[in-house]
């Protein structure tokens, strides 16, 4: 056990023992405890293998290479359609934890198995990510942003089709789009 974690573990609130028995079937597996993110992260040979967080209707033990594991209990979730690589295993109750256990270190050792082996979730591209029909109209309008947008890194770019994407009225894509205009021509990203 790492003491920089224990501060997740002292303010769970109602999931203190959940999370404190999902600490020690992940500590039981072999791997280094850590502080990523503002919550406990576990780590093998400085790769990131699943971390605990909580939330208000439950816990989860995140895999961050999910999509690999084969997953024969059918549990894993996917938080949203956006999110490639990461799969959770949640929680909502202490006899959950405790009846899962087993199931939850045999997915640990799975994806320590994946680390092992070097396995890479395979990842869209921004080329795959869908360019809202306002935004294209401004690329197209304005070859300084083109270029500009053309310049970001990949995940920039995808966080910046994703949020102006999401809403479904014309309008409010527009004055997303408009409100970030600037930051695209700085080079910045979404939430720089």
């Amino acid at each position: 056990m790492n003491p920089k974690a224990d501060f997740y573990f002292e303010k769970a609130g109602p999931w203190t023992q959940e999370i404190g028995m999902l600490r020690q079937v992940v500590l039981d597996c072999g791997l280094s405890e850590e502080v990523k993110w503002g919550c406990p992260c576990y780590i093998y040979q400085k790769q990131n293998v699943v971390l605990i967080h909580v939330f208000k209707e439950y816990c989860a033990v995140l895999f961050f290479k999910g999509a690999l594991i084969a997953d024969a209990e059918g549990i894993l979730i996917q938080q949203s359609e956006n999110v490639q690589a990461a799969r959770q295993m949640r929680f909502t109750g202490l006899q959950e934890v405790i009846t899962r256990a087993p199931i939850l270190k045999a997915y640990i050792f799975e994806a320590l198995e994946i680390e092992k082996a070097g396995l890479k979730v395979p990842m869209k591209t921004t080329r795959e990510y869908s360019v809202p029909e306002e935004f294209q109209r401004k690329l197209d309008e304005l070859p300084d942003l083109q270029a500009a947008f053309g310049a970001l890194t990949p995940g920039r770019q995808r966080a910046y089709l994703l949020h102006f994407s999401q809403p479904k009225q014309s309008k409010t894509r527009e004055a997303r789009i408009e409100k970030n205009l600037s930051k695209i021509m700085d080079g910045k990203g979404l939430n720089d």
